[in-house]
């Protein structure tokens, strides 16, 4: 699965956009041992279509896995990485949600505290940003609007859970 022209000038923008902004003011790894960067050898994010990546990658039929053990270079992460603990949600009018990913859960206590910590407004401006920049690329729109599928259900599955 190669980068197309379109797609290298988009995630050019959006590592550019995301270079030095972070969820917090601060570092957030100090508040739990930069677990969302603990990863072992079977453990990643996935790659957005045709994003480019120095990390090894784990290919499915349809997905592209980029596994970091833990040591990486900042300016070379994956671009969930760099969103991390949020996702940009295409609304029905064709803008930009930036909501927290709770797919982050289980690693990451911001997603947790969602109504306790003040977000970086500069952050989450550029998220969305990155988000508008994805959806100019028909397989980067498409793929936003599956994984924002597959988040709905999760969540679909955990309310009938904690409903119980």
């Amino acid at each position: 699965m190669g980068m197309t022209r379109k797609q290298q000038r988009i995630y050019q923008k959006a590592f550019r956009l995301l270079r030095d902004a972070t969820p917090l003011r601060t570092d957030c790894g100090v508040l739990c041992g930069s677990s969302c960067c603990s990863g072992d050898d079977e453990t990643g994010m996935l790659l957005f279509p045709g994003e480019p990546t120095a990390l090894r990658v784990i290919e499915t039929e349809d997905r592209r896995l980029a596994v970091c053990g833990g040591v990486c270079d900042r300016n070379a992460r994956p671009l969930a990485c760099r969103i991390f603990p949020f996702f940009p949600f295409v609304q029905p009018d064709g803008g930009i949600d930036v909501r927290i990913d709770p797919r982050g859960r289980g690693v990451c206590p911001l997603v947790r505290m969602e109504h306790d910590v003040l977000f970086s407004h500069r952050f989450l401006h550029r998220v969305r940003r990155v988000g508008e920049l994805l959806c100019r690329d028909g397989a980067c729109r498409a793929y936003l609007l599956e994984i924002q599928q597959e988040i709905a259900q999760q969540q679909a599955i955990a309310a009938r859970f904690s409903a119980k």
